[in-house]
């Protein structure tokens, strides 16, 4: 018997594309695109659940992933993510790539632009990385990561998986902790969840304090129980070690001690409160074992949830159309 053929990849919003080319940043969206995304990666994670986890929406098109920095969760979503929807795709490493004998990124780009990819997925460790490619390529340049800049697809699974929980993110105190000065990961989740009407808190050592951070709509203090206290939705984030040049702590026992949480700061929260971290975690700095592998942790749905947020980021830049498509 041959597959059933749907008109859509599921029920998806009246809006059915970006105002945009590319995804560089949460900076850029507006509300109803970021409710679209969110939206649309509803309907997609139903994808992975069947037995044959594919859907032809992207069929002939291609994507690079094109990846300057290390990874696991990112780059490995992005190219199930791209498989599930059966795009060709090709995963370039720096190490692998013509930049060790010298290659700038922009001739990289223009090199892969002449072979006529669809969209390029981009970690690079310098900010606004993404911003060059979106200036001097025709593809669709997705950041996936770009320095200390932004990390547009992290918010946008983390905000997938609080409001899955939560079903909602109006009104919700949501306390972020950890290195704030070097996070891409907190600044694309100020973006958002402010402009989705959370209530955000950011808490840190003094010397893992951006400038003016207050000015960005949120809330900070140094006290990570003021920072917890009635919290709906605890993030912690990583510390940057490779980022940091200079004495930002005294030592990794020393900040577990003053920002790390434990069972008893977890007390603190609500009673409902969901523990969110973006990867990799350092145990026993940023969080206790029996946290991060506790009733409210949410950490592997943020992982799996990944595909599903990349999947409609995916669908979305490609045109977000009514494809006839089989199952």
């Amino acid at each position: 018997m041959s597959a059933p053929v749907i008109t859509h990849v599921d029920e998806t919003p009246a809006v059915t594309s970006l105002r945009r080319k590319d995804l560089l940043g949460i900076a850029d969206l507006a509300p109803d695109e970021i409710s679209l995304i969110l939206d649309t990666a509803e309907a997609m994670k139903e994808i992975g659940s069947r037995p044959i986890k594919k859907v032809p929406a992207l069929r002939g098109k291609t994507v690079v992933n094109l990846f300057f920095e290390p990874s696991t969760r990112t780059r490995t979503s992005f190219e199930i993510a791209e498989k599930r929807l059966s795009a060709d795709t090709l995963n370039i490493a720096s190490a692998s790539s013509s930049v060790v004998k010298g290659e700038t990124l922009a001739d990289t780009a223009l090199n892969l632009e002449a072979m006529q990819p669809d969209m390029i997925v981009l970690r690079h460790p310098s900010s606004g990385a993404c911003h060059l490619l979106s200036r001097i390529c025709r593809s669709a340049i997705i950041n996936a990561g770009d320095g200390m800049h932004e990390h547009p697809t992290q918010a946008l699974l983390d905000a997938f998986t609080i409001r899955e929980r939560k079903k909602r993110l109006a009104g919700l105190k949501v306390a972020i902790i950890g290195d704030l000065l070097h996070s891409r990961v907190l600044r694309s989740n100020i973006h958002l969840l402010t402009k989705m009407g959370a209530d955000v808190w950011v808490c840190g050592p003094p010397t893992l304090f951006p400038t003016d951070i207050t000015r960005c709509g949120v809330r900070a203090t140094s006290a990570i129980e003021e920072a917890v206290a009635d919290a709906d939705v605890i993030m912690l984030l990583r510390i940057q070690l490779e980022r940091m040049e200079g004495a930002f702590l005294p030592s990794l026992r020393e900040y577990f001690n003053v920002c790390g949480m434990t069972e008893a700061r977890l007390r603190r929260a609500k009673p409902d409160v969901i523990i969110m971290h973006p990867g990799p975690m350092n145990r026993g700095v940023e969080i206790a074992s029996e946290v991060a592998d506790g009733p409210y942790s949410v950490i592997l749905d943020q992982v799996a949830n990944g595909v599903a947020v990349r999947m409609g980021v995916l669908y979305l830049l490609a045109g977000g159309v009514e494809h006839e498509t089989a199952v």
